[in-house]
């Protein structure tokens, strides 16, 4: 887990495809001392595990479903990526609680200026639209960041100077695609409201009907 405040701005140093997946470097200035084989780390808003590390710059594997899911097909050497070590128990949790698993790829269609802040408006696939409200967290890239206003297909947020500063939105302008993970709240209470017919045969739970507005209502909840 993470809390899509961003610790350092890490840089590709290598990359090397397998197929339809690949291997990175990633060059670092987070403390050698703190990275350790097996640790977790979310590079633009991935969750990652570390396979080797050393000299200022660790390696990760990337799947292929990491690969269709994500923007990473457009990384290249010398790409600037946004990089947060996972959680620790007991630490503050600053932004909000960030699973490191993207749920779709966004388009930045414009960039505005707005007094100190600047402005991003994002066009996400419509299915994805019913996830984000107004005045709740997603992660862009990894970054935890406060939804403003919101239509059909797209949502906007407004970056201070200092996120703006320390993270890769600094470098992207109209047309610059985007991880996006939606608040996970959002998910868990729509899986658990709908129908056992809408999952696969195979997934179909043993026991009981899912949750539903009735079951609330008869224990109170309305």
């Amino acid at each position: 887990m993470f809390t899509g405040l961003i610790e350092d701005l890490g840089r590709i140093d290598s990359i090397h495809r397998r197929g339809s997946s690949f291997s990175l470097k990633v060059a670092t200035s987070l403390p050698p001392t703190e990275i350790a084989l097996g640790d977790s780390i979310a590079v633009n808003g991935v969750c990652l595990t570390v396979v080797r590390h050393g000299g200022g710059a660790f390696e990760a594997d990337v799947s292929p479903e990491t690969m269709q899911s994500s923007t990473f097909g457009s990384l290249s050497v010398g790409s600037r990526v946004n990089l947060e070590r996972a959680l620790r128990l007991g630490d503050r949790l600053g932004g909000h609680m960030v699973s490191g698993h993207i749920d779709t790829v966004g388009t930045i269609i414009q960039r505005t200026q707005d007094e100190i802040a600047v402005r991003f408006s994002i066009e996400l696939p419509r299915q994805f639209m019913r996830y984000v409200i107004g005045k709740g967290s997603i992660a862009i890239d990894g970054i935890s960041l406060t939804v403003n206003q919101v239509t059909q297909t797209t949502f906007s947020v407004a970056v201070i100077p200092h996120s703006l500063a320390k993270t890769t939105l600094q470098h992207y302008g109209v047309g610059a695609r985007v991880n996006i993970e939606t608040d996970m709240l959002g998910r868990y209470i729509e899986r658990l409201l709908a129908p056992d017919s809408d999952l696969p045969e195979h997934d179909a739970p043993v026991t009981g009907s899912g949750l539903s507005m009735a079951k609330l209502a008869e224990n109170g909840f309305f």
